[in-house]
């Protein structure tokens, strides 16, 4: 996808110009292209006269025609005009390239002039110019083109291609020219405009992020420095007319290659996960020593200087890049290898167009200004790429914690609460067996001193009847289980006990095999109470003769039926049976098991009651 987006940039930004240059050589109908032209040293304001003049070959580029000239350079070039003559027609002469002041007449009359010592006239380094050329100063003939050319030796600049030099002159109709030149102007105008200042928005951007999160994404903050060095670096491509003295200008120029390689390398080094101390305290202290270096030197010697820290800091990117590429490629991220990889090749392009790079063609400097500043731009969407997918895995991150604090809070708190419940029932479990104890020691000795010493039977009896319900009580209390097999024959041996004592015939049916349930100590009581309750009700008011008990277990219940062939409820009763005989005290014991306990009774039919208590729930209740 990477690859696709570049070969479009630079079919988009490299074909114009293509198509433009192939247009040039074929002109149009009456489009002229001037690659030769006669030329003399001079400081006269109009073309020498009486001089000898030689013929050279357009582009020329100064730094190999003349390595020590600075100018003035007159050029003289002749190009046939319009078949009629119009005064109001419009011819223009467009000048790929000539870093440098120009003064130029037409037919012995100026038609554009700059002054000296400014960066606006060494405003054609970074794109064509346009000179309007009226038509009434055109002749049908031959019309005659001089060019006066002053600019600064090659050692006082900051790169080699902005040293002087006259390309090919384009001279035509302003229409034919317009619409062969016209992708071209929009690239070198209105694109270098743009291009900065997408640059300058996403550095701007990248570094508030970067700063945001300096140990997280420092990366970003440097690339957005990176950007932004960049963006002032396309300023002279759509500002031409920078109120600078052209000497500060370079001197401004050179100043920026230490930023630049400064954000680029710490980028490289920052993202990959790296940081080298050394590189901390060397690159941003090149940033003042390479323009102290210069302002030592002079402008004298501006190019050399520039080509040797130009040198220094593109070895240093490129160690940068080594690590990165290495440290990406350990860590199996082929994608941010790519993109190290990319930015190298920006460094790297850059130094060669502007520092290494040694043509007149137009070709290379359209490359670098628009180009790479492209591929800049696609390295940093995708950073905002990654920090949008990083912020989204974050949030999703961050939901899944908040889900997880959740149960983990709920998990605490139900914990605190079985914690605090076990505490309860611990505590409770304690005072019981407290209270048992005080009951058995204390009340029971006074209960059985009473039982032995009494000289009333009917004291003796009610106080061994207590006696035996504190026994109950304090067994509950303990909390000691019972094996069911037990309880059973206690329960027998008290009912066939008691009834044979009132004159009842007892008849006990329990199963055969054995019986491995326990009771808990509560339950045992509860149902005891229940069945002493109800044979309590058979002896004093049923009036039976005989009394059958029936007991099982099945589908885990305990299931007991005790019946009686007694004269039943009467009709009184029966309609308050919950409030008489204690049938509503047995009911409200058994539903305290989880039971149930139902009366059924008839006058002269007998009563019956079932009893059945879960043996779980009988366990959870206890």
């Amino acid at each position: 996808m990477v690859a696709r987006i570049l070969w479009l940039l630079v079919a988009l930004l490299i074909g114009p110009r293509i198509s433009v240059a192939q247009e040039s050589h074929a002109p149009q109908r009456q489009v002229a292209v001037l690659t030769s032209a006669l030329t003399a040293e001079s400081p006269s304001p109009t073309f020498p006269a009486g001089v000898t003049l030689r013929t050279v070959s357009l582009p020329d580029l100064w730094p190999h025609s003349r390595p020590d000239g600075t100018g003035p350079v007159w050029y003289r070039a002749q190009f046939a005009g319009p078949a009629s003559q119009d005064p109001n027609g419009l011819w223009v002469l467009l000048i790929e390239r000539v870093c440098a002041q120009v003064d130029i007449f037409l037919n012995g009359h100026q038609v554009h002039a700059q002054g000296p010592g400014r960066v606006g006239a060494t405003s054609s380094c970074n794109g064509p110019s346009r000179i309007d050329l009226p038509g009434s100063l055109l002749v049908a003939g031959q019309n005659t083109l001089d060019l006066r050319v002053s600019g600064r030796p090659l050692e006082q600049l900051s790169s080699w291609h902005r040293a002087p030099g006259l390309s090919a002159l384009v001279v035509g109709p302003q229409r034919e020219v317009d619409v062969a030149r016209s992708p071209g102007l929009a690239l070198d105008g209105g694109l270098g405009q743009g291009m900065s200042a997408t640059l300058a928005l996403l550095g701007m951007y990248l570094m508030q992020l970067g700063w945001r999160s300096p140990r997280r994404d420092s990366h970003l903050a440097y690339f957005g420095a990176l950007s932004l060095a960049q963006g002032a670096a396309l300023v002279p491509f759509w500002m031409p007319d920078l109120p600078l003295d052209a000497a500060v200008f370079e001197f401004l120029l050179a100043s920026l290659m230490p930023v630049l390689a400064w954000a680029a390398a710490q980028f490289l080094l920052r993202y990959a996960g790296q940081r080298v101390r050394v590189a901390d305290f060397i690159l941003p202290a090149q940033c003042v020593l390479v323009p102290l270096t210069l302002l030592v030197l002079g402008p004298t010697v501006q190019h050399a200087a520039s080509q040797f820290w130009a040198t220094v800091l593109a070895l240093e990117v490129a160690a940068a890049a080594i690590m990165h590429l290495s440290a990406q490629w350990k860590s199996s991220r082929p994608g941010s290898a790519v993109m190290g990889g990319l930015l190298f090749l920006i460094c790297l392009g850059e130094w060669m167009i502007f520092y290494g790079h040694r043509s007149s063609e137009t070709a290379w400097v359209a490359a670098g200004s628009s180009i790479l500043p492209s591929i800049l731009l696609l390295v940093g969407l995708r950073l905002i790429q990654q920090r949008g997918a990083a912020l989204e895995s974050a949030e999703t991150n961050r939901a899944l914690i908040e889900q997880r604090v959740a149960e983990v809070k709920a998990e605490i708190e139900a914990n605190y609460r079985q914690l605090s419940e076990l505490r309860v029932v611990q505590v409770t479990d304690r005072e019981r067996k407290r209270i048992a104890a005080d009951l058995h020691d204390d009340l029971g000795a006074k209960l059985l001193t009473i039982v032995h010493t009494s000289e009333s039977e009917r004291i003796s009896t009610l106080a061994r009847e207590a006696l035996e319900e504190m026994r109950l009580s304090v067994r509950g209390l303990t909390g000691k289980p019972v094996r069911l097999e037990d309880a059973l024959g206690d329960w027998r041996a008290e009912v066939i006990a008691r009834l044979g004592q009132a004159g009842i015939e007892a008849v006990w049916n329990m199963p055969l095999e054995d019986l491995p349930q326990t009771l808990p100590a509560r339950a045992f009581v509860q149902t005891t109470r229940i069945i002493r309750e109800a044979v309590n009700n058979i002896i004093k008011h049923s009036g039976a003769s005989q009394c059958a008990v029936r007991c099982k277990v099945a589908d885990g219940d305990f299931q007991l039926v005790i019946q009686d062939n007694g004269k039943g409820i009467s009709v009184e009763v029966d309609g308050r049976l919950d409030r008489g005989h204690g049938l509503s005290s047995m009911k409200g014991r058994a539903k305290q098991l989880q039971g149930q306990c139902l009366v059924e009774s008839g006058p002269g039919y007998g009563t019956v009651i079932r009893l059945t208590v879960p043996l779980e729930s009988a366990s959870a209740t206890a």
